[in-house]
């Protein structure tokens, strides 16, 4: 009788536990929301303020007046459809580059062999701990003497020559894909590249849904490279476009904020869409944890 008493006893305890446990789990992360989301919620409730009002302190969340005006000026004073424009067709152009490229090159090293193959994948992965600013200087004078400086060349060509992320990214989920469907391709006469087209391609769609959000993110976000290359404002960036209302004494900043809402938008659409996918890929891919 005891026991039961000592075991029951024992039970509640546990529960209670986890009971606090769950629930200081969700209020980190109630906690963790909110910092996350308060810089969001600021950018668009000061996007609709005047300038005056943006300034004041103590800050208020909601306007009273609204200036939905502050987007009309915005494309008014800039041509930022032109910049939405150029990003775009950067940032599509890139990630087709990468799709096309790393997935050939991740097949062939995972699947196809030749001697040091080992031996160039090593070197390709130890390209990635080279920062990118190491290789800025020798790039630049290679595409001033190619005639790419002030073109959108040198934002798009770059990623048509593959990437090692984009490769190692690739070969990791090629190498999830069972051997049994690459010896069935052989003993029908599969050739590699039919191969790699007709049954590795499709069986990656979550891994090149995965790369496309990284690439898209990283062209589109890129403020460093269109500020070396590009000085005409027609061929001008989104990122580039935020910063034009960015002076070294001034700052117009309900419009800074609105074009910064503008600018975060296409880069939600694309996780929102592509998320499924993304997650997918980046767990069968290896790269959790």
């Amino acid at each position: 009788m005891l026991r039961d008493v000592v075991e029951v006893e024992s039970g509640r305890r546990r529960r209670i536990v986890s009971r606090v446990l769950q629930a200081s789990a969700y209020l980190l992360l109630i906690a963790g929301a909110i910092t996350m989301v308060t810089p969001l919620v600021w950018m668009v409730s000061t996007s609709l303020k005047t300038l005056i009002d943006a300034n004041r302190y103590p800050p208020e969340w909601i306007p009273s007046e609204p200036q939905w005006s502050n987007y009309r000026d915005l494309f008014e004073q800039v041509p930022f459809a032109r910049f939405i424009f150029n990003s775009f067709k950067v940032s599509v152009l890139a990630v087709a580059g990468q799709l096309v490229t790393t997935s050939m090159a991740g097949f062939v090293f995972a699947r196809l062999k030749f001697r040091g193959r080992d031996v160039l994948f090593l070197l390709l992965i130890v390209t990635l701990m080279i920062p990118p600013q190491v290789t800025l200087i020798p790039q630049y004078l290679i595409f001033r003497e190619l005639g790419w400086v002030n073109t959108h060349l040198a934002l798009i060509v770059p990623f048509w020559f593959g990437g090692p992320f984009g490769t190692f990214l690739m070969r990791q989920y090629f190498m999830s894909i069972p051997q049994d469907l690459v010896d069935a391709a052989r003993l029908d006469g599969c050739t590699p590249w039919r191969m790699y087209w007709q049954i590795f391609l499709p069986l990656a769609v979550p891994a090149l849904a995965a790369l496309s959000v990284f690439v898209f993110l990283e062209r589109w976000n890129d403020l460093l490279q269109p500020l070396i290359y590009l000085n005409s404002i027609e061929l001008m960036t989104v990122t580039m476009g935020i910063s034009y209302f960015l002076g070294q004494y001034y700052a117009d900043t309900p419009l800074l904020m609105a074009a910064s809402c503008i600018g975060i938008l296409p880069t939600i659409a694309v996780f929102l869409i592509g998320q499924r996918y993304f997650i997918q890929g980046v767990v069968l891919s290896g790269l959790k944890g």
